[in-house]
């Protein structure tokens, strides 16, 4: 691992760890709020796609036939790994919120906290290996 790719990999637990420290600026505090909403919308969701990165780069996208276009697989694939990253960490977000609230703890503070730690230990997992390509079916042969 190369020490470009350790800072990457970093990034969103240190996003984290910056939100749960803007939490002491003052309530109405427009640096507060950016900090936090950042890294509620998009910390554990890139996380968990840097986890999954290399399967997710196994099948590049495949544009229509009619458009040729050079650079549509890889806008492709960041677009799609970006909107992966934003619907996984609202998802992480409500899941966490919806078992404190089911506990009876529910507090911002406890999300954010929560969810940091997570993506601490997301950033530190192994990465997902991508899988062989499973051979092609002939059309009309059964699944």
């Amino acid at each position: 691992m190369t020490p470009q790719d350790l800072v990457v990999r970093m990034l969103p637990p240190f996003g984290g760890w910056l939100a749960l420290a803007a939490l002491a600026l003052p309530g109405g505090s427009p640096l507060r709020g950016a900090a936090v909403a950042v890294f509620l919308a998009a910390g554990p969701g890139a996380a968990l796609v840097g986890v999954c990165g290399p399967a997710l780069r196994a099948r590049a996208g495949r544009g229509p036939v009619e458009s040729r276009h050079p650079g549509f697989a890889r806008r492709s694939d960041q677009l799609e790994r970006l909107m992966l990253s934003v619907l996984l960490s609202v998802s992480a977000v409500m899941a966490v919120a919806t078992v404190l609230i089911a506990t009876h703890t529910f507090s911002a503070r406890r999300v954010l906290l929560t969810l940091t730690l997570l993506t601490t230990l997301t950033a530190f997992c192994p990465r997902l290996r991508a899988s062989p390509r499973a051979p092609a079916t002939r059309k009309g042969s059964a699944l």
